[in-house]
C-alpha cells in the first residue's frame, strides 16, 4: 500500500481523463448531503404527524444533525491529512447511509434523532475530503472549473431537495426522503473507491489536546446558538457562550504548543499567512450566515402570507437553483483566467441586492410573483461565490495542508449557518409580535443583507494583496 501511495503522490495533479471521473464520483456524495438539508425541511410537518412529535423533538430533528456535522469539521479535516481523504471519505458515506436507512425505519422520534446525529457525523467525515481532493487532483490553473462543477451540483441539489421532498412525503411517506439516500450511497462509495486515488498521507500525530480543545469549543458555540432562541437567551446560554470562546482561545494557544511537543497541530497557525486564506474564510462565514438563515423566513411568508402548500413554496425557488445550477460551470471557468475575489465580490454585491429587494417584496406587499424575480437573483450572487471564492481560499496551500484548510473552511462555514440562523430566527421572533406578519418576514431578511456586506469587504480585500500572496507562496515550504 505504501508503494501505492507514493506512485499516487507523485503523479499529482491527474491527468484530465481522471480527475474529472474522481471529481463526479465526488460530487454524488456531495449531492447527497446538500439534499439531505433541503429534503427534510419539508417533510418536517409529516415527521410530526407521523411520528406524534412535539415542537422541541421537530427542532432536534435537524438540530442533532447540524451539531454533529459541525463540531468534529475540523477533526476530520485533519484525519483526511493523516489517514488518507479517500479513507476517511469512503468512511463518512458508509456510516451516513447506514444511518440514512435506520432514519426511514425509525419507530420513534428518540430513534430518529439518534439516527440523524449519527447521519451528521458521517457527513463531518467525508465533506472536508471532497474539497481537499478536488483542490490536490486538479492543476491550480484548472480548479476553478471544477469547483464550478462541484457549485453546480449544489444548484441541482437545491433545486432537488424542496421539490422532491413535497413529491415523496405526499406520495409515498417521509420514510423514502431517507430511504433514497442509501441507493446514491451504495453508488457513491463504488465510484470513490474506482476513481478517486490514494493520497500520501503524513506520519504525525495529531495532537490530542488540540482535538479535545476544539470539539469543547465548536460544541459549546454550536449547541448555544441553536438553543439561545428556545430559551429566551436564559444566562446558562451566554455562560455555555463565554465558555466555548474560551475554549477557543485556549485551542489557538494550544497549536504553538502541540509543534514545539513534535505533534501536528489539529489547526496550524501558519494556515493562517495566506491573507486569501484568511479573508477567504471570513467570506465564506457571511454566506453560511445567509445560506441557511433565510429559508425560513421565505417559506413562511408564501405560506403564512399567501397561503401555498409546501410543495408549492418550495417550488418558488425554481429559478434560485435554476440560475445557480446554468452559471456554476461557467463562472468556475472564468476564475481559473479572471480575479476570483473580484468575481466573488460580484456576487455578494448581487445577492445583497437581491435580499434588499426581497426585503421590500415582503415589506410593501408587492405581488407574489416578484419573489420569482428576487430568486433569479439570488441565485445569479450564489453562483458568482461559491466556485471563486473556494479557488481563491484554497489554491495556495500545499497538498499538505488541504485536508485541515477544507476542515477550517467548513467549519467555519457551519459557524456562520448556525449564527446565522440564530440571529434571523431571533430578529423574526421579535419583529412577528410588533409588526404585521409580511414586515416581519421582510425585517428579518434585511439582516441577510447587511451580512453580506461582510463578504464584499472580504473578497475586495483578498484581491487587493493577491499577486503578493501568490509570490510570497511560490517562496513558501510547507513540505
Amino acid at each position: 500500500m505504501a508503494k501505492r501511495e507514493r506512485v499516487h503522490a507523485t503523479t499529482l495533479p491527474l491527468p484530465e481523463a481522471q480527475a474529472w471521473p474522481a471529481l463526479i464520483a465526488l460530487c454524488v456524495g456531495f449531492f447527497m448531503i446538500l439534499l439531505d438539508q433541503t429534503i427534510v425541511s419539508v417533510a418536517t410537518p409529516a415527521l410530526q404527524t407521523g411520528l406524534g412529535a412535539n415542537y422541541n423533538e421537530v427542532v432536534w430533528v435537524t438540530s442533532a444533525y447540524l451539531l454533529t456535522f459541525a463540531v468534529p469539521l475540523l477533526v476530520t479535516g485533519r484525519l483526511g491529512d493523516r489517514f488518507g481523504p479517500r479513507s476517511l471519505y469512503l468512511g463518512g458515506m458508509v456510516v451516513f447511509t447506514l444511518s440514512s436507512l435506520a432514519c426511514g425505519l425509525s419507530p420513534s422520534m428518540t430513534w430518529l434523532i439518534i439516527a440523524r446525529a449519527v447521519q451528521g457525523l458521517g457527513a463531518a467525515m467525508l465533506t472536508p475530503q471532497t474539497m481537499s481532493v478536488i483542490n490536490r487532483i486538479f492543476a491550480r490553473e484548472r480548479r476553478g472549473a471544477a469547483l464550478g462543477v462541484w457549485g453546480m451540483t449544489a444548484g441541482v441539489a437545491n433545486l432537488t431537495g424542496p421539490v422532491l421532498g413535497g413529491i415523496i412525503t405526499e406520495s409515498i411517506g417521509w420514510q423514502w426522503i431517507f430511504f433514497i439516500n442509501v441507493p446514491f450511497g451504495v453508488l457513491s462509495v463504488l465510484l470513490v473507491y474506482r476513481y478517486v486515488p490514494v493520497f500520501l498521507t503524513t506520519e504525525r500525530k495529531v495532537d490530542p489536546a488540540s482535538i479535545v480543545l476544539s470539539v469543547l469549543a465548536v460544541f459549546l458555540l454550536v449547541f448555544g446558538l441553536q438553543q439561545g432562541e428556545t430559551e429566551d437567551w436564559a444566562l446558562w446560554i451566554w455562560v455555555c457562550l463565554l465558555a466555548g470562546l474560551g475554549f477557543g482561545w485556549l485551542f489557538v494557544r494550544q497549536q504553538s504548543r502541540a509543534e514545539r511537543k513534535g505533534n501536528d497541530p489539529l489547526m496550524p497557525l501558519k494556515l493562517f499567512s495566506f491573507h486569501n486564506f484568511s479573508m477567504g474564510n471570513v467570506a465564506i462565514f457571511a454566506m453560511g450566515f445567509v445560506v441557511a438563515g433565510t429559508p425560513l423566513p421565505i417559506m413562511l411568508y408564501l405560506q403564512h402570507v399567501h397561503g401555498m402548500s409546501p410543495l408549492a413554496a418550495g417550488c418558488m425557488m425554481i429559478p434560485q437553483a435554476f440560475s445557480s445550477l446554468t452559471l456554476s460551470p461557467y463562472i468556475g471557468r472564468k476564475s481559473d483566467s479572471y480575479s476570483p475575489n473580484k468575481l466573488a465580490a460580484m456576487g455578494y454585491a448581487i445577492s445583497g441586492l437581491a435580499y434588499l429587494g426581497m426585503f421590500a417584496v415582503m415589506q410593501f406587499s408587492a405581488p407574489v410573483w416578484w419573489v420569482l424575480v428576487v430568486t433569479l437573483f439570488i441565485g445569479i450572487g450564489n453562483s458568482f461565490v461559491w466556485s471563486p471564492n473556494s479557488t481563491s481560499t484554497m489554491r495556495d496551500l500545499s497538498p499538505q495542508l488541504m485536508g485541515v484548510g477544507s476542515g477550517v473552511y467548513n467549519t467555519t462555514r457551519q459557524l456562520g449557518s448556525v449564527l446565522g440562523s440564530a440571529a434571523i430566527g431571533a430578529v423574526l421572533q421579535w419583529r412577528v409580535n410588533v409588526t404585521d406578519l409580511g414586515a416581519a418576514y421582510g425585517q428579518s431578511v434585511a439582516v441577510a443583507a447587511l451580512a453580506l456586506l461582510v463578504g464584499i469587504w472580504a473578497a475586495l480585500a483578498a484581491n487587493s494583496r493577491e499577486l503578493s500572496i501568490e509570490k510570497r507562496s511560490q517562496q513558501a515550504d510547507f513540505q
